[in-house]
This record gives structure tokens, sequence and C-alpha cells, in this order.
């Protein structure tokens, strides 16, 4: 059990600092390239905080443990969008732009259906057991292509070069790259390896350390940098950090990872699935009525509650 949980530690501070290496150097490269900052934002900056999810995911499927590759992604997805927004617009409210509510977070709301169509096997096409084949992480990885080019369309659109972005030297940036990839995947190794023997000595199954701890602990990079903007007054930044992240994670994550290996959902169910196309659901209201496009403290605070009432449902119910 302490081994377990010293691997669980280092593996999760390998991950979080694998992320940072690898964003700030993918980033000051892709400056030093001249490519543009907001293209940055939404691939590599999107990458790097998603990169400890892909990393778990990923090691997670190649160790046949589809219920932590799964629960890794959903229970992230919830916490991105239930915890993250909710904290940081009760730090800040948050203004969303009409873009964003028009476009990007009915992409958000899509990606969580076509997740449900393809992990009901059993209700709409007969089958034994409910799975993410690999068909279905082709089909995901479809849609992530097609994310992608409507986000260099959009970046297309963009403005000027910011300053935001770190100026380091050339092999500063190659080696914040290889060195970050280096990290996440010993990282995800180690992390992955200590929830496994925990869960397991605990008689908690993979699925539901996944959603919750595993879940929480990768979407550290997303907290931290939606918190950090709504204290730099910026807090219109979390939504877009958390809707590329979402994106990501069940159309690049998933998608890889089945690919690689068929995900058996396991003890993932509809509930969780419906839960968090609710969640997204909620995300749109919340930024389109009582103050219009802006996520206001009282509504933040319901989301925090709304991810509470979740953990504690699996906690009491699942555990």
């Amino acid at each position: 059990m302490i081994l377990n949980s010293v691997f669980l530690i280092v593996g999760l501070v390998l991950i979080l600092k694998g992320a940072d290496f690898l964003t700030d150097g993918a980033s000051a490269l892709a400056r030093r390239l001249g490519i543009s900052p907001l293209v940055v934002g939404l691939t590599i900056v999107a990458f790097g905080t998603s990169a400890p999810e892909l990393t778990v995911s990923v090691v997670s499927s190649l160790h046949g443990s589809a219920g932590m590759a799964i629960g890794n992604v959903v229970g992230s997805n919830l916490f991105n969008t239930l915890m993250i927004v909710g904290i940081t617009s009760m730090v800040a409210p948050i203004a969303v732009s009409k873009g964003t509510l028009s476009k990007e977070i009915p992409l958000c709301v899509l990606s969580c259906i076509v997740l449900l169509v393809c992990a009901s096997d059993v209700a709409l096409g007969g089958g034994v057991t409910n799975e993410l084949g690999r068909a279905d992480g082709l089909l995901l990885l479809c849609f992530f292509a097609i994310f992608m080019g409507y986000t260099f369309a959009i970046a297309r659109q963009g403005g000027e070069a910011e300053d935001g972005l770190p100026c380091l030297p050339v092999w500063r940036c190659v080696l914040g790259i290889v060195g970050g990839l280096a990290a996440l995947v010993l990282g995800g190794q180690w992390f992955v390896d200590g929830s496994c023997g925990i869960a397991r000595s605990l008689g908690v199954s993979d699925a539901v350390i996944g959603l919750t701890l595993v879940a929480m602990g990768t979407s550290l990079p997303e907290l931290a940098t939606s918190v950090v903007a709504a204290l730099k007054k910026s807090p219109e930044m979390a939504v877009g950090n958390v809707i590329g992240s979402n994106l990501f994670n069940v159309f690049f994550v998933l998608g890889t990872s089945a690919s690689i290996s068929p995900l058996p959902m396991g003890d993932i169910g509809s509930f969780d699935l419906v839960y968090l196309l609710g969640a997204c659901v909620l995300l749109f209201l919340a930024g389109m009525y009582y103050k219009e496009r802006t996520i206001t403290r009282p509504e933040g605070a319901v989301m925090v509650v709304a991810y509470l009432c979740y953990t504690g449902y699996l906690l009491y119910l699942r555990s």
C-alpha cells in the first residue's frame, strides 16, 4: 500500500511537470517558427494540459485497465466542466463570447453524444457487452481531425501575436519537449501502477478510481491554468481551456486508446455518460441564462455542488 502510494504521488508529479515542460518548450518553439499564438493555444497548449489524460489512458489501455482509461477521460471531463469552471467563476465571473456559446460549447455536447452512442452497443446494436472498439476509436479520431480543421480555420481569423509565450533558445525548447515527453511516459506508467494497486487493495474498481482520483490528478494542469487566469483578471480563458481539453480527451485520447486496444466499458455505465452530457448542457445554460453570456458565482456554486453529488454517489454507492 505504501509503495503504491509512492508510485502514485511520484508518477503524478512527473506527469504534471512533464506536461508543463512540454507545453513551454513547444509553445516557445512555435513562437520562434512564427506560428500564431492562437494556433499554439488551441493545439499545443491544449495537448499539453491534456497530455496527462492521454498518457494515463494509453498506458492503461496497454495494460488492460480499460476501466481506468475510460474513467480517466469521463472523470476528467466532469471535473473540468463542473469543478474547474465552477471554482473559476466563483473566483471571478466568466464572460462567455457569442462564438463560444454558439459553436464551441455545442461541440462539447456533441462529443458527449458521440461517446454515448459509441459506448451503447447493447442498447443500440444488440451487442453482448458495451465497448469502444477500434472502429469507434477511428471514428473519434475522425471527429478530432474535423475539430482541428475547424480550429485552424478559426485561427486564421485571429489577431497578432502576444507576448505571453515564453522566449527560449532552440536547445531549451527541444530539451523541454523531449524531457516533458519522457516524464509523461514514465510518470504515466508509475501513476497507473500505483492507482491500480491501491484500488485492488481497497477492493475498489479501476473505473471508480479512474473517475475520481486519477481524473482529479490528471486535471490539475487545467485547474491551475484556469484559476491563475481568473486571478490575472482573464477568467474567460477558463471556458476555452475546458472546452479544448474536453474535446481533446474524448476525440483524441479515447480515440487513440481504443484504436490501440478495444476498451470494454465495464463499470462505466450510461449514468456516467449521461451525467457528463448533462454537465455540458449545464455549462451551456449557465452561459446563456440568468446573467446573459456570463457564468456567475451562484451558477459556479451550483456546478461545484453537482460535481460533489456525483463524487458522493461514486464513493458511497459504487465503491
